[in-house]
């Protein structure tokens, strides 16, 4: 049986749900990680050696997992979570996982970007921490954090069509039940050329966002 519009719908809708949610939810856990991993290195403002130590060890160690290991790696974790292995739902939770590190380490890379001067002068007007952070840092990495979220979230449907091999759903469950499992050519194209756009997409939205944030 092949593949019908009512199908691809589905699973496009399946993904962008996917990705949507994955992608907030990793930007709650990332986010502050690495706002945490930028004050507490050496020389910052809240340096803290131990704290850093910490930090960047487990981090690495996530970053370092593919994530079809930690798809399946987790599955007990994801049971305990959303009540199963399989679906939607059960693909969200690896991918907070494995995306909610890497969004830390490119948020710590967008901070460490921003001009000295602008910590100095957060310095020189009696700033407090958390002020330097929310009042300085972000607004001065706003464009870079942009464009780094840009690159997380097309990370994501990647990961999305990697889940898709375990019955995560979407795209990339259709991919592999029709396209790979029942030969079907033509709906493995039509699934590489759905992930194409999407991915051009949120690419020339964050370059357009990007652009607009840096002229603030």
């Amino acid at each position: 049986m092949l593949v019908n519009q009512e199908q691809i719908l589905s699973a496009v809708i399946e993904t962008i749900q996917m990705v949507t949610v994955s992608f907030l939810f990793s930007i709650l856990l990332g986010l502050p990680l690495g706002i945490a991993l930028f004050v507490t290195r050496k020389g910052q403002i809240l340096e803290n050696k131990a704290l850093f130590g910490i930090l960047n060890v487990v981090i690495n160690t996530f970053r370092s997992i593919p994530f079809i290991i930690l798809l399946v790696a987790i599955i007990p974790f994801t049971r305990l979570v959303v009540g199963t292995s399989i679906g939607t739902a059960a693909a969200i939770v690896p991918m907070i996982v494995y995306a909610g590190p890497y969004i830390a380490r490119l948020v710590e890379s967008s901070l460490l970007e921003v001009d000295d001067g602008v910590l100095e002068a957060a310095d020189a007007m009696g700033a407090t921490p958390s002020q330097t952070i929310y009042r300085f840092l972000l607004p001065e990495a706003l464009s870079s954090l942009v464009v780094n979220f840009t690159i997380a979230t097309i990370g994501l449907i990647g990961a999305s069509a990697m889940a898709g091999t375990v019955g995560g759903g979407g795209v990339g469950d259709l991919a592999i039940t029709y396209g790979y499992q029942r030969f079907d050519t033509v709906t493995m194209a039509i699934t590489v050329i759905i992930l194409i756009v999407m991915v051009q997409g949120l690419q020339s939205l964050g370059n357009f966002l990007s652009r607009v944030v840096g002229r603030r």
